[in-house]
């Protein structure tokens, strides 16, 4: 019999968007948070560039919304933007006074800001090229010490568990009148699963870029709360929105090593290998245009020269300043012999972000009442067809202090004749065949990069449908037949969201923002979002208990 523990909120990811909502609810409810690993592995920590925010009198909130609704292609949700921008300075300050110090200008010992990519102004707060880590820490740090908070490591939430409960038709959707009850969730330690009962579950689960063969994330972005929501029966938006980092470190040993966008907001330039600059000849912006338009160029000029890489060079600032601002890619670069003071970095595109997900309100809340998302695994309106740099951990801290004060605002809810069922195993045995798992892993990813990348077709789409599907059959009756481990749970995760996007692309009959179909290369007159419902496009979209 699975183990069974209770919750007033249950939060689902231990980064920046899980950990805020935590300590925004906390002194007055008792929530417990999931990590799957430990708070090292997920993708807080390797966010180097910064928060966008305006903090100079010479900025503004319009233009700070101006810049995110031109990076989004016509597709953002202007009370979204609005919103984020809005309660950004609250955000900024809470962390400040939680801990977090952001590098200061030493000329008025006001905050020193960056410029990345279309930003029209220097808003970018950060800590050296390590914004990420340090804001990881000092959430960390202040979880681990608060008294009504309970963190678990090494628990992989399997499915959120959701049930028919009262409601009106004049909800967000139809799918509002279920209820989330909790999470069935693997003890990795333990080899078994416990159950969580909560009047409240949050999913601060990351993103979904480990679906392609390259990427920056860790190994743990593998979509696992936008494949939660959608089997409970929330919608899913612009899942065909996949954000390509235009700058990872090339190199045999790097593994998954991103070049902060902030090199080039402080001019560093792209180069071929001959030395030519060429970013001009895409963008009026050069270096500064939006990501998707520096990935779509260096994945053209790699095609056509064949190159492997292009490079990037800040070698022509002086050598102090960039130790000084960028010394973990400077340190991290040395390792592997290249000295960005003296030569270029090779780099490459790389996936990085997912701009779609969960369908959410501006509390978080997603279709399933209980049920909300934040963070990288939401879909909110703010990051339309493509994330403006450095709004990611911002969107993570305005709406996980959005959830938590919309949860505090609810009355108390009784579950005690609504228990989640055990754990089943009965009909499952161990799996002798744990090849498949990691054959499937790699042709996923392998079609998905090849297929669905930077640059789409209407036959590559097609050919990526075909193979999601036979992969989704085997890996259901797989999951229905053996027990569940970590490695059978990400990959059912991450099939189900590469259906997503595939089928999220397919819809999309024009190129916008992070989605390039050379079959439909022009904009469509009228930007509509994509939106997936579980009822009208899965036929397995059931959790599976045992």
């Amino acid at each position: 019999m699975s183990q069974r523990f209770a919750t007033d909120v249950l939060v689902i990811g231990a980064g920046a968007a899980g950990l805020t909502a935590a300590l925004n609810l906390a002194d007055d409810h008792r929530v417990t948070v999931l990590s799957k690993g430990d708070f090292s592995t997920g993708s807080t920590p390797w966010a180097q560039g910064g928060i966008a925010a305006v903090t100079d009198p010479a900025d503004s909130e319009s233009a700070h919304v101006q810049d995110t609704l031109i990076a989004g292609a016509g597709l953002c949700d202007e009370a979204a933007v609005s919103h984020t921008v809005r309660n950004a300075r609250a955000a900024i300050d809470q962390i400040i006074d939680w801990g977090v110090e952001f590098d200061r200008d030493g000329e008025d010992d006001g905050y020193h800001l960056t410029q990345e990519g279309g930003h029209s102004f220097r808003r970018i707060l950060h800590v050296a090229d390590a914004t990420g880590a340090a804001l990881a820490k000092t959430l960390a740090e202040r979880a681990l010490d608060h008294p009504r908070i309970d963190v678990l490591e090494r628990r992989m939430a399997i499915d959120v568990i959701s049930t028919p409960a009262a409601g009106d038709s004049r909800s967000l959707s139809t799918s509002r009148r279920r209820r989330c009850l909790g999470a069935y969730v693997y003890n990795a330690d333990q080899g078994r699963v416990e159950v969580f009962q909560a009047n409240a579950v949050i999913l601060a689960t990351g993103g979904a870029s480990k679906v392609y063969l390259y990427t920056s994330n860790p190994d743990g972005a593998t979509g696992d709360g936008i494949a939660m929501a959608w089997r409970a029966g929330a919608r899913v938006a612009n899942m065909e929105f996949n954000q390509f980092h235009p700058t990872c470190l090339f190199h045999p040993h790097a593994k998954s090593f991103l070049i902060s966008e902030a090199l080039r907001g402080e001019g560093a330039v792209l180069k071929l290998a001959s030395g030519e600059l060429f970013m001009k000849r895409f963008d009026d912006r050069g270096e500064l245009a939006p990501r998707d338009i520096v990935a779509r160029a260096i994945d053209h000029e790699m095609k056509r020269l064949g190159d492997d890489c292009v490079y990037l060079d800040i070698s022509h600032r002086p050598a102090e300043f960039i130790k000084s601002h960028f010394p973990t890619i400077a340190g991290q670069c040395l390792q592997f012999g290249i000295d960005i003071t003296k030569e270029p970095i090779p780099v490459v595109p790389a996936a990085h972000y997912s701009c779609g997900g969960v369908v959410v309100d501006d509390n978080g809340a997603t279709d399933v009442e209980g049920l909300y998302a934040i963070g990288e695994s939401s879909c909110t309106g703010l990051h339309g067809a493509n994330r403006l740099a450095s709004n990611s951990l911002l969107e993570c801290l305005v709406y996980a202090r959005s959830a938590a004060a919309h949860i505090r605002g609810l009355p108390p809810a009784n579950q005690a004749n609504t228990l989640i069922p055990h754990w089943d195993e009965s009909q499952v045995t161990d799996s002798d065949e744990d090849v498949v798992l990691s054959h499937n892993w790699e042709e996923l990813r392998r079609f998905m990069w090849d297929y669905v990348g930077i640059v789409r077709t209407d036959k590559r789409l097609e050919r990526a449908a075909r193979r999601v599907e036979l992969l989704k059959q085997e890996i259901h009756e797989y999951y229905s037949n053996y027990r569940v481990g970590n490695d059978l749970i990400e990959l059912r995760n991450l099939v189900q969201v590469a259906a997503l996007i595939v089928r999220s692309a397919q819809l999309r009959q024009e190129s916008r923002g992070l989605h390039f179909n050379l079959d439909h290369p022009e904009l469509s007159e009228t930007a509509t979002a994509t939106i997936l419902h579980p009822s009208q496009h899965d036929p397995l979209n059931v959790p599976q208990n045992g």
